[in-house]
């Protein structure tokens, strides 16, 4: 019973967001071929609860909207919180700003196609963008000498709250007829 009770840790642990019965129940079935009752399931996960209750574990099993899930405990929010705060401190410079719009709209694209739309080297900026995982290598182009080519990563979807490329907005989103340059002609 330890290796199932271990199995549900791994399960609960592994979920990206929390993690219903139902779905443990089946994921226990195919994984390890063993049927567990609902309430036997609650039972075990009870045992989990209990376990990271000590104070020698940093987590704990909380059950939130219907669904388990590991969290900090509230006595290391303080830590956490400065951590957020020292990783929001690495904002992106300018320039790595512009390089990630020109690949987020002209994807996939290669390094020095973003150089020629900037009219400056790029590398530094694309290192910072692949270090922070906010792009990635598409793949190779198939001009002379096979040049990598650059797309936004799933990481920089969720960031900015997107759900592909379609819904990143389009220039008549962002150009008023307010923003016009010189005299009309009427």
């Amino acid at each position: 019973m330890k290796d199932v009770i271990r199995n549900i840790e791994a399960i609960i642990f592994a979920s990206a967001e929390g993690i219903d019965l139902a779905d443990i129940k089946q994921i226990l079935q195919e994984a390890l071929a063993i049927e567990v009752s609902r309430d036997e399931l609650r039972d075990l996960i009870k045992k989990i609860e209990t376990k990271y209750q000590d104070e020698d574990y940093v987590l704990e099993l909380r059950y939130i909207n219907n669904a388990y899930q590991f969290l900090t405990k509230a006595v290391y929010h303080e830590s956490i919180q400065q951590l957020q705060n020292h990783n929001n401190k690495r904002k992106l410079s300018q320039s790595a700003l512009e390089t990630l719009a020109i690949i987020a709209y002209r994807q996939p694209i290669t390094k020095l196609e973003v150089e020629q739309i900037r009219g400056v080297s790029c590398d530094y900026s694309i290192q910072r963008l692949l270090e922070k995982k906010l792009i990635k290598i598409a793949g190779k182009a198939d001009s002379i000498g096979k040049p990598l080519l650059y797309a936004t990563s799933q990481q920089f979807m969720d960031h900015f709250g997107i759900n592909g490329v379609r819904d990143l907005p389009q220039l008549k989103d962002i150009v008023t007829e307010d923003n016009v340059i010189g005299e009309t002609n009427e």
